[in-house]
């Protein structure tokens, strides 16, 4: 079966992102981890994350990550929505707007609760707005917040 896996391009900080990754994400894998020589830093490596497949390469300072490219985790309550926001910003990671952040190496993430997808998408198209404007004014996602936007309270 044919199957698509993003490649993650990394500037000598490989072994801090799989580290970073696998303590991140409670169910990661690593897959296959690849050295050039037995003490040399890892060349590429394939992590599973949350069930998708990620090829890192230790590529060098010739790219960056930036906006144009973002994996949305898709949390569910507060609680979680607040796990994976603290772990991503901390440590020279940076808050955005909108659910959106920056680890530490760069690489952006959309930290989406279900209870916003719901309420945005909801049958009630005037709390579904409601919810749209309080979430334009938030960085990390309040859920209750959103839920309260939605019900008009």
């Amino acid at each position: 079966m044919t199957s698509i896996m993003p490649c993650l391009w990394f500037d000598n900080r490989i072994d801090d992102a799989i580290e970073f990754y696998t303590t991140t994400f409670k169910d990661a894998k690593v897959h296959e981890r690849v050295r050039q020589a037995p003490d040399a830093p890892t060349f590429t490596a394939v992590l599973e994350l949350q069930g998708q497949k990620f090829l890192l390469l230790n590529g060098g300072p010739q790219y960056r990550f930036n906006e144009a490219v973002s994996f949305v985790i898709e949390t569910d309550g507060q609680e979680e929505t607040d796990y994976f926001w603290n772990r991503l910003t901390s440590d020279g990671g940076e808050e955005s707007m909108c659910s959106w952040c920056k680890d530490r190496f760069g690489l952006s993430w959309q930290v989406t609760p279900k209870q916003l997808t719901a309420a945005i998408a909801g049958p009630d198209r005037d709390g579904a707005n409601r919810a749209m404007q309080a979430m334009l004014q938030m960085k990390k996602i309040d859920v209750a917040a959103i839920e309260r936007a939605y019900a008009g309270v």
